[in-house]
């Protein structure tokens, strides 16, 4: 009887990691957590990098300010020790009001002019910082398909997991510009393996053209959901708890899909090597440079928003991180629905008109967004584009 239920446990352990339902669950918590990861820190880096930029006092800064440009001829006379000395400034304030006549102005607005000039400046490094690791993914992706062809599928994906697993712990304890920098781009090398690895293992493992349009799909639901919860939860966990508390999630989720990678996938070099088509054999394929010119000018546009949307919210709406996460969900919920919904349906229009049609509400939607004067005004043009995105 022992043997019987061993052998029963035994066959059902070898059916359990040969399902293609696993495979495709386990591609989407991959997806799901790269994009996650890629997601949070949009709301997270603009507020963090000017903290660590601007260490000191508020109220200091806004002494200093003050002391620049306050026009009085007499405080003119006293405006460099005023600048190096604000303390000394603040007690001038406080003994002589009529000094304080030529920039009678709210001290909110003062701190938020300061702030404003100084986020402004910071927006082209916030840009560098999001584009190394799309930048890092371009020139990795080439090599990750010929590797794929010689040792399979599961080594490559699982050492994504374990680039990924390493870029979320650096986000954690990343103090200055140059380890987020490093983090952010070392992410790109993850995504790449993970991408790459997993996709090409449902082609392999759906080789019919309709269930493999649905397996994608539903992989791409990992993704959708991933850029979904990804900017609420970055922007609720950094105001409410703390900068390190989402990636410290992250990595906990991470360590989950490694440990179910090991079990299933058991990674190592796989059968003979397999002899794929040439990069410039890809290269001379309309369709796939059709295809690759799609992908890259839909992605033009989130790229563009992802530094520079959480910053003109914060310039402009005064937005809380919170409120800059959640502008991105209306893209993130039509993202998620037309993921289940174009799979299918891409199969029995056209592919190419979902395309057409996807890159025509993408210039619409981009159009609109900044055309908003408040946060609910983005509500309509995000929720377009992350529904076009996805077409």
């Amino acid at each position: 009887m022992p043997d019987l239920t061993i052998h029963s446990l035994r066959e059902f352990w070898f059916k359990w990691r040969s399902s293609r339902v696993l495979i495709l669950f386990i591609v989407f918590v991959a997806l799901f957590l790269d994009n996650m990861l890629l997601t949070t820190i949009v709301p997270i880096i603009p507020d963090y990098l000017y903290h660590l930029q601007n260490p000191k006092s508020p109220m200091d800064e806004t002494y200093k300010f003050l002391a620049k440009n306050c026009s009085n001829d007499e405080l003119v006379r006293h405006r460099s020790y005023f600048v190096r000395h604000p303390f000394q400034f603040r007690k001038i304030l406080r003994t002589s009001c009529n000094w304080t006549v030529d920039w009678a102005m709210n001290k909110t607005e003062i701190e938020n002019k300061q702030r404003t000039i100084i986020l402004e400046n910071e927006n082209r490094w916030v840009g560098v910082m999001f584009a190394s690791k799309a930048f890092v993914q371009l020139l990795t992706n080439p090599f990750i398909g010929p590797l794929t062809n010689r040792v399979g599928y599961s080594l490559p994906m699982f050492s994504g997991f374990v680039i990924m697993f390493v870029s979320t712990l650096t986000f954690v304890f990343s103090k200055s510009f140059g380890l987020l920098f490093l983090a952010r781009a070392i992410q790109g090398i993850g995504s790449a393996c993970s991408s790459v690895s997993g996709l090409g293992m449902l082609a392999d493992r759906y080789p019919d053209d309709e269930e493999r349009g649905k397996a994608m799909g539903t992989a791409l639901g990992g993704l959708a959901l991933g850029v979904l919860v990804g900017p609420p939860f970055g922007g609720f966990m950094y105001e409410y708890v703390g900068k390190a508390s989402p990636f410290l999630v992250l990595a906990a989720l991470g360590l989950f899909d490694g440990i179910l990678q090991l079990s299933v996938l058991q990674p190592g070099v796989s059968g003979e090597p397999v002899e794929g088509a040439s990069l410039k054999t890809l290269i001379k394929d309309p369709y796939i440079l059709v295809a690759a010119g799609a992908i890259t000018f839909g992605n033009v546009g989130i790229a563009m928003m992802e530094p520079s949307l959480p910053i003109w919210m914060m310039t402009t709406m005064r937005a809380s991180e919170f409120q800059q996460g959640a502008a991105f969900l209306p893209a993130s919920i039509s993202y998620l629905i037309g993921t289940n919904l174009f799979g299918p349906m891409a199969h029995k229009m056209g592919r190419w008109l979902c395309c057409m049609i996807g890159m025509i509400l993408i210039s619409v939607a981009l159009i609109g967004v900044p055309m908003a004067t408040s946060i609910y005004g983005l509500i309509i043009p995000n929720g377009i584009l992350g529904f076009a995105f996805h077409i």
